[in-house]
């Protein structure tokens, strides 16, 4: 799935393309939204909201996308090959006299009165790469529930909106602890690190090409991705797991020496000890 700082690069290059641009071919291939025109409206503007997309329309409307595992939207000068995948996983296009954004697998595509953008993003806490950032009010919102496993935490889009499984993951290691501790017996100090950490590395990640947060070449993650790798400091086997609160697991990389605490035994099955709650 796309994080914070994916979606900030693919708001800025459909801003870039689409803003102050009068639009001459829109197709939205959703059911509900299949005989909306917007063709003659200009785009105002394409902003990211976590891991949402917003692209807002002359006349008070907005374009609602987020791109799950999946998605993506695509830009083409006139006459380019589309190249994005098959055309029937197309799902929106939205087309200037300068380029074509195609969207393609969009899970979420829905448009909306601009006024109304709290039905879509309304539920989402603190922005890691928005105006709105709150480093305290994000810290209490992981606080709430004390009980719940940390990476379960950093993953509900309702305490702090970005991040996603391969920081989720990063930021525990960074951090010390497994992603399985639950949040309450964080220590203070390390707690009291994590918003400046996270934004720091969303920050640091959202203008390059290829995501790293270990500033090395070559080896530009710590943990997600390497099971069974060494370690990049201590070269002790990365484990993986599942985790997950019971309705959507997903693989979770630590370093069992750089971050002692709660975790998986091997070969067990993912944890589902905590309530399902909407993470996007």
């Amino acid at each position: 799935m796309p994080e914070g700082d994916t979606v900030w690069q693919a708001a800025r290059r459909l801003h870039i393309a689409l803003a102050g641009r009068v639009l001459i071919r829109s197709d939205l291939r959703v059911p509900k939204y299949a005989t909306a025109d917007l063709t003659g409206r200009t785009v105002l503007d394409v902003t990211p909201r976590g891991k949402h997309l917003l692209t807002r329309i002359e006349g008070g409307l907005t374009l609602h996308s987020h791109l799950r595992m999946d998605g993506s939207w695509k830009i083409y000068p006139p006459g380019a090959r589309w190249t994005g995948g098959p055309a029937h996983q197309i799902r929106a296009i939205l087309g200037t006299t300068e380029h074509t954004a195609v969207g393609y697998r969009l899970p979420v595509l829905e448009l909306l009165r601009t006024a109304d953008e709290h039905r879509a993003v309304g539920h989402l806490g603190p922005d890691l790469l928005g105006p709105d950032w709150d480093p305290e009010r994000a810290l209490a919102n992981l606080r709430t529930d004390p009980a719940r496993a940390l990476g379960e935490a950093l993953l509900d889009q309702r305490n702090l909106a970005g991040i996603g499984n391969v920081y989720k993951s990063e930021l525990c290691f960074l951090l010390g602890v497994t992603p399985w501790l639950p949040v309450g017996a964080l220590p203070a100090d390390r707690a009291a690190q994590l918003p400046a950490l996270a934004k720091r590395l969303l920050e640091a990640n959202r203008d390059r090409p290829v995501r790293s947060t270990t500033g090395r070449r070559g080896q530009e993650l710590f943990v997600y991705g390497r099971a069974h790798r060494p370690c990049l400091r201590c070269r002790t086997p990365i484990r993986a797991a599942d985790q997950g609160d019971g309705s959507r697991e997903r693989p979770t990389y630590w370093c069992p020496a750089c971050q002692p605490g709660p975790a998986p035994a091997p070969g067990a099955p993912a944890s589902r000890g905590f309530r399902s709650r909407s993470t996007d």
